[in-house]
């Protein structure tokens, strides 16, 4: 019987990276294990394309990542021995897109500000030094999350029942919200489970049906459809909020520790073998 390939989907923020200082020392060794095991670890993140080239070289990653919950998939050209179907050359990597641009998005938020004018701020429309403040990033991290490809994520400024009514409205017009960390995400309908998938079938294609396991790591509601469609997902502590309601029937670990404390305690716990 073939080998299992295990495949690891990692969000960053209260993830691989601390809620509040955005660093992954505690999960270092961790992965640098998983590099000389051979076992990829694909970023799957709200982040942007410009905020992942930095994490990517900080992380010590030459992997696929995922950018924008879910909206494409940057595959560093020579991964598979073939280009992908559907997917375009940009620079030195394959991608594969699953959602309209944000300006289709922009476009239909600029058109609801008479009705709920006041109710939220969005990143296209902060400086740099306001989202920095608003988040804790410096500003050369500020600048490069606002480079959005896909989607335009909100400070919700008002109260709850406005909140659903927005949304509400917003899927009436063809949009998809998305609840992350902080921040209510616009944009298409697309996620990181079907991200997943996608590039589940690539590796799978390549390795000739060999059996792949996947493990994903998550903590916020924007990390569900990843969770639930892997083989084993692993909710990682929040400070900010309890675990989100999960409804698979696999395998599900909930860690004890927080953000990349938490990450390295559950690869550790679950490919303790691979990695000795």
């Amino acid at each position: 019987m073939s080998q299992i390939k295990r495949i690891i989907f990692s969000d960053l923020d209260g993830t691989l990276l601390d809620h509040f200082t955005y660093q992954s020392i505690a999960a270092s060794k961790t992965l640098a294990q998983l590099k000389r095991a051979d076992i990829p670890v694909i970023l799957n993140t709200s982040k942007t394309y410009a905020e992942l080239e930095v994490i990517l070289q900080d992380l010590k990653l030459d992997t696929p990542f995922i950018v924008e919950n879910g909206a494409a998939i940057y595959i560093p050209i020579g991964t598979f021995s073939k280009q992908p179907a559907d997917t375009d050359v940009v620079g030195k990597y394959w991608v594969k897109s699953f959602c309209l641009p944000v300006e289709h998005w922009l476009s239909l938020l600029s058109g609801e500000n008479n009705e709920f004018s006041g109710n939220y701020q969005g990143f296209s429309a902060m400086s740099e030094s306001e989202l920095a403040l608003l988040t804790g990033l410096s500003i050369d991290e500020a600048e490069r999350a606002k480079q959005r490809q896909y989607g335009e994520p909100l400070q919700w400024l008002g109260d709850e029942a406005t909140k659903d009514t927005f949304i509400n409205h917003m899927l009436d017009l063809g949009a998809n919200v998305v609840q992350g960390g902080r921040f209510l995400h616009i944009g298409g309908y697309c996620d990181k489970g079907q991200a997943l998938l996608w590039l589940t079938e690539q590796y799978q294609a390549q390795l000739q049906n060999s059996p792949i396991c996947t493990i994903a790591l998550g903590d916020g509601e924007n990390d569900t459809p990843m969770l639930e469609a892997a083989d084993i997902a692993v909710q990682i502590k929040s400070p900010a909020h309890e675990f989100p309601t999960l409804y698979r029937q696999k395998m599900t670990i909930q860690t004890s520790l927080y953000g990349p404390e938490g990450w390295a305690e559950a690869i550790q716990d679950i490919l303790a073998e691979q990695l000795i």
